[in-house]
Order: C-alpha cells, then structure tokens, then sequence
C-alpha cells in the first residue's frame, strides 16, 4: 500500500526520477535561450534541431504532471529575486571594475549597502543552482524569466493534452508549456447596434 505515498515512480528508481524530472526542467529552461546563426549552424552538421516554439516541451502526460510543481518552484525563486535584483541596481557603480572608481566605491558604505540588497538573490540563485545544477539555465531562470513573471503569483506552466498518442507505446502526449507567450486569445465578435 502507498498511503500518503504521493507522486509517480514513472517506472524508475528514485535516483532516475529526480535526474529525469531535473533534466526536462532544464529542457524546458533552455528552449528559451536565444541561439547565435553560428550555433544554428552548428546544430544543424550535428543533426539536432533548435526548438521550434521557445518556452515549450512535448512529454508524456504523466512526466509534465510531474515536473510542473519543480519547473513552477525554479520560477517562483527567479521571481522573488527581482526586488532585491532591480533594488541593488540603483546602488550598483556605473564604473569597470578594478578602475580607482570602482576601488573607491568597493571601500565605500554604499558598497556595504548594495552587498546586503543583493545577497537574498544570490541565495535565492543558489538554491534554484541546486535544484537545476545547470549553470546556463539557471542564468535564463533570473535573467528572462524572473522579470516575465514578476507580476504573476504562480501558474507560471500549463499542461495541454495532444490528441496524438505517442508512436511505439502509444502513451499519452502532452505539451508542457510556459503561460504568456503562446496564450490564444478570444477574439469578441462586434455586434451591430441597430439604429432607427
């Protein structure tokens, strides 16, 4: 019996489970990274393919159920951090670093300010680093989608159901995608007025 046993064990132990729903989060991430005409070109000699729609994944249903509440989890910590992101900009130094400018505003208050500002979105990147483990998607996490969804309490992800079963096994296709950019929106048909 699995009383209070909850989630799916997707036919792996649960070392494989945890890699399994870490690398579609990072999948999922990385559909959003913009690709260089080189790096297309690269993809294209080794026969892989850049992603069709950014922001979007085809699974199966039950791995998108899944890997929903982790991918809305990274989101929420990317999302948190911009108050202390946008905050410690307006006390960050325009100057390059290791200038006299820069030295001189490191030994400054306003440094130990700025230190204090940003340190909740450092941690706040550490801990999403240590669920993900990938460098390069955690960046594309703060840096793209953090600003996306500042406004959004949550539901950052939506699950749609494809009609097409999936060949070999015939299971239960889905797309698992982030809200906003691919929204479709009612259109609301104009009705006449009738003048006498």
């Amino acid at each position: 019996m699995r009383h209070r046993k909850d989630g799916r064990k997707l036919g792996r132990n649960p070392k494989h489970q945890r890699a399994l729903l870490r690398n579609l989060a990072i999948s999922l991430v990385m559909t959003e990274r913009e690709y260089s005409d080189k790096e297309i070109e690269d993809m294209k000699k080794d026969g892989a393919k850049p992603p069709k729609v950014p922001g979007r994944i085809v699974t199966t249903i039950e791995k998108a159920k899944e890997v929903k509440p982790l991918v809305e989890k990274c989101v929420t910590l990317a999302r948190k951090a911009q108050k202390h992101l946008n905050a410690a900009i307006a006390l960050e130094t325009k100057a390059d670093r290791g200038t006299s400018q820069w030295k001189a505003w490191r030994e400054s208050p306003q440094w130990q300010e700025w230190n204090k500002t940003i340190s909740p979105a450092l941690a706040l990147r550490r801990r999403a680093f240590q669920i993900l483990g990938d460098k390069e998607a955690v960046s594309i996490l703060f840096d793209k989608l953090g600003p996306r969804f500042e406004e959004r309490d949550g539901g950052y992800t939506r699950i749609l159901r494809l009609a097409k079963p999936r060949l070999g096994d015939a299971g239960t296709r889905a797309i698992l995608e982030f809200v906003g950019e691919n929204d479709r929106v009612k259109k609301k048909s104009v009705v006449p007025t009738v003048e006498e």
